[in-house]
């Protein structure tokens, strides 16, 4: 049998074109030469890249947290041996220390730094949760008429029922601060213009109508001294027995921390919220309550921290956003870190003497309000 009708019979019975034996032999003969096919290269999936950046960008998280939060303990470290009476490192990690100086430490010292990191952090997280709730980055308890409110409490039930209790006073406190900061969003309801920097002025408006009130019924029951002892922050006479109230603005941290989310959602807008599935209003009153509660404890055990939970925040947010769940522990932790270096300065400048905590956050605050206010962003004109 010729080639030709070999191939015939294996095509079908159609010959084949003269090339096309050829062509088919050179085929076999280069894939020959050539040698085996090369093996294929396995590459990494999409999904292991993503879970290995997410485990990198995690670990960056936590050693930045982690480093964060011990240069908070090495600042109150040195919160405990700034003051008058003398304290050393060596005494204290060695044990020897007379009875007074232990008595500094304990009673004094340690309790201060503590309230310190509490006061801090919560004031600074209820600036936060008030930012969301109102949808502005200029109002914080201080120019919302929160911690205002607050003194007014505290001056009406002293006036009403002077031997309440501390616990009752700052619950009468916080029904203050809760109805002024309910006040406020009433207000702000009633404005047709809503901007950037007429939501903190309406505030601040407000603020000093409630303080006018405040000093109004002071004067007339001559109790000035007193107002204004609870309206500027101090720390001096903080001691132990007197500050355990502010665990309570640690349960608040706590809850904030777990309705986060809630908070974050419930910013985008009450209809945004509610197509979501969540109750705006329950969650509102929650964040309310937060700042409320927050603000009557710390005003009522140190005093006002005017600017604390506007300056934190805002910082905060511009370098990790407003997600409040990821910014929430670092808005905690500059938050205390930046109290406690204003309590270190306040009483280094003066020393032997001390500047009230309040005077000088509320300095340094107002010139960080300034700039938040009047800085243009990137590319205007």
């Amino acid at each position: 049998m010729s080639a030709v009708h070999r191939d015939t019979s294996l095509r079908g019975g159609r010959p084949a074109a003269p090339g096309a034996v050829a062509t088919a032999g050179n085929r076999i003969r280069t894939a020959a030469a050539d040698g085996p096919a090369p093996r294929a290269v396995a590459l990494p999936s999409a999904d292991a890249a993503g879970a290995d950046l997410v485990a990198r960008t995690t670990r960056r998280r936590r050693l930045a947290v982690a480093a964060a939060l011990l240069g908070v303990a090495l600042l109150a470290g040195v919160s405990l041996f700034v003051g008058v009476s003398q304290l050393s490192v060596g005494d204290v990690l060695s044990g020897r220390l007379t009875e007074a100086q232990a008595q500094t430490l304990l009673a004094s010292r340690v309790p201060r730094t503590v309230a310190i990191l509490l006061a801090g952090s919560a004031m600074a997280i209820a600036g936060l949760v008030m930012q969301l709730l109102v949808r502005n980055k200029f109002v914080e308890p201080s120019t919302a008429g929160t911690t205002e409110s607050a003194g007014l409490g505290l001056i009406t039930v002293t006036l009403l029922a002077p031997g309440l209790p501390l616990a009752g006073k700052m619950g009468m406190a916080a029904v203050f601060a809760l109805a002024g900061t309910v006040l406020f969003l009433r207000v702000l309801r009633a404005i047709p213009l809503r901007s950037a920097v007429v939501v903190p002025l309406v505030g601040m408006m407000l603020s000093g109508i409630v303080g006018a009130a405040s000093t109004f019924i002071a004067y007339r029951f001559y109790m000035l001294h007193t107002l204004s002892s609870w309206m500027t922050g101090d720390f001096s006479g903080v001691v132990r027995g007197r500050y355990e109230l502010l665990w309570v603005v640690a349960a608040c941290t706590v809850v904030a921390y777990l309705a986060a989310n809630r908070f974050t959602v419930a910013g985008l807008g009450e209809e945004f919220t509610t197509n979501l599935g969540l109750n705006y209003r329950r969650v509102l009153a929650l964040g309310l309550s937060i700042v409320a509660v927050t603000s009557a404890v710390v005003v009522v055990v140190v005093g006002g921290l005017p600017f604390l939970g506007l300056v934190v925040p805002n910082v905060v947010s511009l370098a990790m956003g407003d997600y409040l769940r990821r910014s929430l522990p670092w808005v905690a932790i500059l938050g205390a870190a930046f109290v406690l270096v204003c309590d270190i300065v306040g009483r280094l400048v003066i020393y032997p003497a001390e500047i009230p905590i309040g005077v000088v956050v509320g300095v340094v605050g107002a010139a960080v309000f300034l700039f938040l206010l009047l800085r243009r962003p990137a590319g205007a004109r």
